[in-house]
Parts: structure tokens; C-alpha cells; sequence
């Protein structure tokens, strides 16, 4: 057993507890070496391509694609090259395959296992006309015979030829065309689709039309007209009854939604929405949270960008208002330190952090992250550019390295880019202070006595009580936005 090497899925970040496994990127039978890539998982923060620690041939994969397992689970078998074929191991009883593996349960094909020492699903051999399944278990098989039922319809046979020619006859009547009797005053009788052996309906042509239209099956109608005749009466009573009935249905998300498809669908809470919320609940109830709000005429800071975009430093950059914003930022924390501090209530201390890991907001397909750039307070402008773009890119892509997540002291986040003009945003768990960045727009706005049209932003501060007072909060927010309106003050503080 020794020749088989189980990969246990390592913590790729600080503190992480589980991850999703999304692909595979080798299959049973390949042959790998060290730091080959072979497996991407999903943690509450990104997505992350594990090397392997051994070489050899991939003995066994142990966790199918789309599983979240705890960290330390066991994920992948690597057997040594030249290494003789294990004998098959036990199945396990616990572990993360347990539950896929119990007797009877025809797992899933895209798992199988190898050898190995702890509770290791080993492989089935299976042929084309037997659906591989976890170990040591193939489909159950039937242990008892239901005996053959006799179609109903040959209890019904029709016991002379005239009675045949006359069933074959009706059979072939289509009860949806009023014309197909002159007579409307002559009901049919309907066929035992749906109703019992005894069963009867009787309708004339017309009421039968109105059945077809309205979706009424005639054999689940109670007939009220002489002789057992269902009337057109009987057929819209249980039309109305049954849609009706479909309208609790429809309230609890039965039926298709404005799309074709389904009213509701159920999406499992996991991976980065799951830390979001546990996240944003915890600082929401945790950190008792202060917006403040400031609108400033940014004219200045555009013709700034605009002059910039020319010059040759910035030629190959994609210079943004959000750039300025961001070193604005950093000037103004090292003016009023409170808002990029850290409460540490387990210490009962309060830890002033004298560098700026500066969090940016990223909307992203699997939901919203913020990743930060480290000493952000370093960097100049063009180099703020340049990670924020960096860091953009990366995180659409679901690339955004675990340490990346972590470490962040003051955030910004970019809402003017859905056209939104401000929010109060929460904080990010662990940190003082968050800036809501709304959109730039072209507004009427006094200047020199003078109404004109000016570029003008909001502003929207969010910040922790405990750490930042009502003074210092607004002191800070009112650096930010001098800046902006008129960048050459940044000499002056710098």
C-alpha cells in the first residue's frame, strides 16, 4: 500500500475550511509529475489550481466534480510508476464518498477510486452494458418478479364481430368535430380513456368541442343532464374548478415563470455567496456602522485624467476616475489614521495598521469579492492604475489569489458604474471604513457665481463607530473629496 500516495485537499488560504471541487484535470491512468496542474477548486474566495505533490500515475479520483469537501479530505490516489496493481480495498464506511456509497446506491460514474490505505473507493470494472458505479457496489438487482398485468382494454375486447365493427367505428369518430354528427341532439359515448371499466360519458359534438378547447378531460366530469348527458354547464364548472385549484399551485412557484422556464428555482448557498453573506451579516450586526455623504464638483480631476491620457507614462495605461479616487484615498488615511484601523475585541486592543491595503469592490459572475492591493499607499498613480486593472481582470476570471483576499484595511466600491449616484455600503468584516464611489455626471452646478454645467460626483462613507467618531469620519471624507475637486491640493499634504 505504501506505493499509493492519497493528495488531501490542502488550505489554500487562511482559514479555509472546505472547497468545491469544479474540474478534474486529469483522469485515472494519467501520468503526472510534481507541480502538474490537476485538479480546480472553488473556496469562498476564488478559484484555485492545485499542483500535485507527487508523481506517478493518478490511481484513483475521490471526489466528483461539483462536491464541496472539508479541507484534509482526501481528493486524489497516486500510485509510483512501476508500481505492481493494488488489490482492491474494502469500501469505505465514512468519509466523503460514504454517503454515495451505501448498499444499493449506484454512484456517480465520474468517480473512481484506487487503492489506499484509509477508506478509499477502489475501481468497478464495468463493460459497455454496465454503468460504472463506487466500489465494492453495482446496481442492485431485483430480487423479486412482478407478475405481467393484463391490459385492461382485454377485459373490454368486444365479444362479437359485430360489437368489433361497431368499437372500430366509433374509435375512429373525431369527437372534436362538431360536424362529425349532423345530429347535435344525439350524444356520443365517449371513450373509457381515463375512467374505469364501467365508465360512461355522454355528450353531444358541441359540448364536446367546448371540452377539447377549454383542456377538460369529459371522463373526469360529473354529468348533471338527463340520462347521465354532460352539458356545456358541467364542462365550464369544472374548467373554473381547475383553474381554481392551479392558483394555489401558481402562488407556491408551481408552473413555468415569464421565461418558459420554471416560476422558482433552488441554487445551493455555497462557495463565494455563502462567505458574502455570513460575511455582510456579521459586520452588518457586528460593527456599528455610520454613512456619511458628500457631492463634489470633480471637473478639475477629469481634465486632470483627460491631460494624462496623452502624456507618454499613461499612454499603454487605462487611466480611470477611480485611480484618482484611490490615491486620494491614501493621501487622506495618512491624514486621519482612525479609518484604517482594526478593532480586536478578542485583545481588547485596537490595532492601527500604518500601511493601506486598499479593497476594491468587484462585481464577478460568481458573485461579489474584494480583492486588495497590498501598500497601495506606496504605489503612484500610474501604479494604481495598473493594479487596479490587474486586479479587475483577475477577478472576473475567478483567478484572484487567496492572498489577495486577505489583509484588507479600507475599501472602495465602485457602484457609479451601474449608474447608481451613491449607496451605504457595509463594511468588510475587519476593516474601519468603506467608500462608495458614485457616477461622475455632467450637472448644473454653481461655479464663480455662475450656474454651469459641471462634472459632479457623490460620495458615501460607511464607517465602524466603535473605531472612527463622527470628527474624524467626516474630516476624512472631506480630504477625499478636496482632492478630487482639485488634485494640486494633494501637493500640499503629501
Amino acid at each position: 500500500m505504501s506505493d499509493v500516495s492519497q493528495f488531501k485537499l490542502p488550505d489554500v488560504g487562511e482559514g479555509l475550511t472546505e472547497a468545491e471541487i469544479v474540474s478534474w484535470k486529469v483522469k485515472v491512468g494519467d501520468t503526472i509529475k510534481i507541480n502538474d496542474v490537476i485538479v480546480e477548486i472553488e473556496t469562498a474566495k476564488s478559484l484555485v489550481e492545485l499542483p500535485s505533490p507527487y508523481a506517478g500515475i493518478v490511481d484513483g479520483l475521490l471526489v466528483e466534480e461539483g462536491t464541496t469537501v472539508p479541507v484534509g479530505t482526501p481528493i486524489i490516489a497516486v500510485r509510483a510508476a512501476g508500481a505492481a496493481e493494488a488489490e482492491p480495498a474494502a469500501p469505505a464506511e465514512d468519509g466523503p464518498a460514504a454517503e454515495s456509497s451505501r448498499p444499493g446506491d449506484t454512484g456517480g460514474a465520474g468517480v473512481v477510486g484506487g487503492p489506499a490505505e484509509d477508506m478509499v473507493p477502489t475501481p468497478v470494472e464495468a463493460d459497455a452494458d454496465r454503468q460504472a458505479v463506487l466500489v465494492g457496489y453495482g446496481p442492485r438487482a431485483a430480487t423479486t418478479r412482478r407478475r405481467a398485468r393484463k391490459a385492461a382494454s382485454a377485459a373490454r375486447e368486444p365479444s362479437t364481430p359485430a360489437a368489433a365493427a361497431l368499437t372500430a367505428t366509433f374509435n375512429t369518430v373525431d369527437h372534436g368535430e362538431a360536424g362529425a354528427f349532423e345530429d347535435e341532439g344525439t350524444p356520443l359515448r365517449h371513450d373509457q380513456r381515463g375512467g374505469g371499466a364501467g365508465a360512461r360519458a355522454l355528450a353531444k359534438p358541441p359540448v364536446r368541442k367546448l371540452a377539447k378547447d377549454l383542456g377538460v378531460d369529459l371522463a373526469t366530469v360529473v354529468p348533471s343532464g338527463p340520462d347521465g348527458t354532460i352539458t356545456r354547464e358541467d364542462v365550464q364548472g369544472t374548467a373554473d374548478a381547475g383553474t381554481r385549484a392551479a392558483a394555489p399551485a401558481r402562488a407556491a412557484g408551481v408552473g413555468a415563470g415569464w421565461d418558459g422556464r420554471p416560476r422558482e428555482e433552488r441554487i445551493p448557498i455555497r462557495s463565494v455567496r455563502k462567505a458574502t453573506a455570513a460575511a455582510v451579516v456579521q459586520s452588518a450586526f457586528t460593527a456599528p456602522h455610520v454613512t456619511e455623504f458628500v457631492t463634489v464638483d470633480v471637473t478639475r480631476t477629469m481634465r486632470l485624467i483627460e491631460r494624462l491620457r496623452g502624456s507618454r507614462e499613461f499612454r499603454d495605461v487605462r487611466l480611470s476616475p477611480l485611480a484618482l479616487l484611490a490615491r486620494a484615498m491614501c493621501i487622506a488615511v495618512h491624514r486621519t489614521p482612525d479609518v484604517n484601523a482594526r478593532w480586536d475585541g478578542d485583545a481588547g486592543e485596537i490595532v492601527v495598521q500604518r500601511y493601506v491595503n486598499l479593497g476594491i469592490a468587484a462585481a464577478t459572475p460568481r458573485g461579489l469579492v474584494v480583492p486588495n492591493i497590498k501598500d497601495a499607499d506606496r504605489l503612484p498613480l500610474r501604479g494604481l492604475a495598473v493594479a487596479i486593472n490587474e486586479l479587475a481582470a483577475t477577478a472576473r476570471e475567478g483567478k484572484t489569489p487567496p492572498s489577495d483576499m486577505t489583509g484588507g484595511t479600507i475599501s472602495i466600491t465602485n457602484v457609479g458604474v451601474f449608474g447608481v449616484d451613491t449607496g451605504t455600503p457595509i463594511l468588510p468584516p475587519g476593516e474601519a471604513a468603506i467608500m462608495a464611489f458614485g457616477a461622475v455626471r455632467r450637472q448644473p452646478w454653481v461655479h464663480k457665481g455662475k450656474v454651469r454645467p459641471r462634472w459632479v460626483t457623490t460620495l458615501g462613507l460607511s464607517f465602524d463607530h466603535r473605531l472612527v467618531d463622527g470628527e474624524p469620519g467626516s474630516r476624512f471624507l472631506a480630504d477625499v473629496a478636496a482632492i478630487l475637486a482639485d488634485p494640486a491640493q494633494a501637493l500640499v499634504w503629501v
